[in-house]
């Protein structure tokens, strides 16, 4: 594909000179303080750290002046104390609940409303999706930001818009050979349960018209987005978004497939080391935290996300001047310490899921074993496999092991399981079970 193939949806935000972007976050960014001032959680956070008024903020160094804002900063401002704008001109909130009790909310206004759908227009316009589209979206409606992110994006586009919502298997395949379905919306895992109902469906890949799926609302490897393109014969995207920043639409691939574009006029993006919260450069893997440049509701400054990425220090061949990130490795709290050992779930994936062997549902569960940590692996085979000989089963495992023990340092226990047999979730997917005894404080 050349240069002059390349579709975007909005040429002058995505392909302005990398002086006119940076000028533009800053006068954003006086902007976001300004709103954030009016907020009783920001009002006394940036008092305290001696910024009264955005023309503290001369230059984006001066970020660094700016507090961290933190997903416990949002539940202890709930449910109002981070809504910078009268509640008469708030239009839609969304939440998410996390595991407190306490919803992270977010306002929007209309304007907020408007910019988004531009954003995941602009998203979904880089993958190549044009108003010739049928698109489905298996994603839940509501609260969370995932179906009406996309759905809205979808409708500015011009695409037909199938809002299908999360599961039902048999009313999406339905629905995809009806209206003849070209591009979805879904989590990987939901994608890979599709293709295993398949042939319960009694339907073939070749009788659908997919070609495109936009993949999202988990992390998942690179393995998975190839194994899904090969069951499918489609192309698959990854994105990245996350409901404190509105939901999808922060960051998304374009054709080219090689990182996401972290839409720089919109966010603005740093990378920090987890552990002493200085910045990295460029290239270097760490946490990633956003300000919110273009939304007057709910203005964060410098959230920390908890998502481990890096940012890509070369351009990308798409022209577009909006950086680029590293498919997402984990978060730093879903890091499993296994007897002394750092491991994140998505190493396993990446292991496992390059294994013809392997089918397409996996669940890791840690428990105790006496006074040590115990790693259970389990993942589906196909029907054929199972059925053949115990021995070819133990060799299946012993490889498994063995695999794993190569890249993780430690050796699970490796359970092999008929397709169909490992629960099935319809929203995120739940890979790792935690039975561990949590320490009394």
């Amino acid at each position: 594909m050349s240069r002059s193939d390349i579709r975007y949806w909005n040429r002058k935000a995505e392909l302005m000179p990398r002086e006119e972007l940076l000028k533009g976050q800053l006068r954003d960014l006086k902007t976001t303080v300004k709103m954030a001032l009016k907020t009783a959680f920001y009002s006394k956070r940036l008092a305290e750290a001696g910024i009264t008024s955005p023309e503290d903020i001369t230059s984006l160094k001066d970020l660094t002046k700016i507090p961290f804002t933190t997903k416990d900063d949002l539940r202890s401002s709930y449910p109002y104390g981070m809504l910078a704008v009268p509640k008469e001109e708030v239009i839609r909130l969304h939440a998410s609940s996390g595991t407190t009790g306490i919803p992270t909310v977010i306002y929007h206004t209309e304007e907020d409303i408007e910019n988004w759908t531009e954003l995941t227009a602009r998203s979904m316009a880089a993958t190549g999706v044009t108003r010739a589209d049928v698109f489905q979206n298996m994603m839940s409606y509501g609260l969370f930001t995932g179906g009406l992110g996309l759905h809205y994006g979808a409708e500015r586009l011009g695409a037909l818009v199938i809002p299908a919502g999360a599961g039902n298997t048999k009313r999406q395949f339905k629905l995809m050979r009806d209206f003849q379905t070209t591009v979805v919306h879904a989590t990987p895992s939901y994608l890979l349960h599709l293709y295993s109902k398949l042939e319960e469906e009694e339907l073939r890949v070749s009788e659908l018209s997919l070609k495109k799926a936009l993949a999202g609302a988990e992390p998942y490897s690179e393995n998975i987005r190839k194994k899904i393109e090969n069951l499918f014969g489609i192309d698959v995207y990854n994105s990245y978004g996350l409901s404190e920043m509105n939901g999808p639409g922060v960051a998304f691939e374009c054709v080219f497939k090689s990182g996401m574009h972290v839409w720089e006029d919109a966010f603005l993006l740093e990378v920090i080391d987890p552990h002493t919260l200085k910045p990295l450069y460029d290239g270097d893997e760490g946490e990633l935290v956003f300000t919110t440049l273009k939304r007057s509701a709910t203005p964060l400054l410098r959230y920390r996300t908890r998502d481990l990425s890096r940012v890509f220090p070369d351009d990308c061949i798409c022209g577009r001047v909006h950086r680029r990130i590293e498919r997402i490795k984990g978060r730093t709290d879903d890091m499993l310490i296994i007897n002394g050992v750092n491991i994140f779930p998505s190493q396993i994936e990446e292991v496992i899921m390059k294994m013809p062997e392997v089918g397409t549902n996996y669940q890791i569960v840690v428990e105790k074993a006496g006074a040590l940590d115990r790693i259970t692996v389990k993942t589906e085979v196909g029907a054929k496999i199972f059925s053949d000989d115990t021995r070819d089963l133990n060799k299946i495992k012993e490889k498994i092991k063995n695999n794993l023990r190569a890249s993780i340092s430690i050796s699970p226990v490796v359970e092999l399981h008929e397709p169909g047999m490992l629960p099935v979730s319809e929203g995120k997917a739940v890979r790792v079970i935690d039975v561990r005894p949590r320490e009394r404080d």
